[in-house]
């Protein structure tokens, strides 16, 4: 599913909510203190990482344009984060434990 060589992190997922929050792509980039052709690469990096639309667009002009987050976009977003929640408790479980050995010592 997802392309090999890509790597999705805490910096993509953050860049899919604030779009999520904002419906702009550069309302995003701002928010997060990166310029729209970082935002929009990334955006980009994201939707051919899965060979599947995660930002829709419309273009912009004098009635605007926008971005919004897919259903599948969505998903993605609260599948990472589902798995960092994951990994972190287990991180905290393995130093605990190690704390554990260590004041056995």
């Amino acid at each position: 599913m997802v392309r090999p060589g890509l790597v999705l992190g805490p910096g993509k997922i953050e860049l899919l909510e604030a779009i999520e929050r904002t419906g702009s792509i550069s309302a995003a980039g701002r928010e997060m203190g990166m310029s729209y052709r970082r935002a929009w690469l990334l955006v980009s990096a994201l939707n051919e990482m899965f060979g599947r639309t995660l930002v829709s667009t419309s273009p912009g002009g004098a009635g605007g344009g926008g971005a919004e987050v897919t259903a599948f976009g969505s998903a993605v977003a609260d599948a990472y984060r589902r798995a960092d929640d994951r990994a972190n408790a287990a991180i905290r479980e393995e130093f605990a434990r190690i704390g554990h050995q260590m004041d056995g010592d």
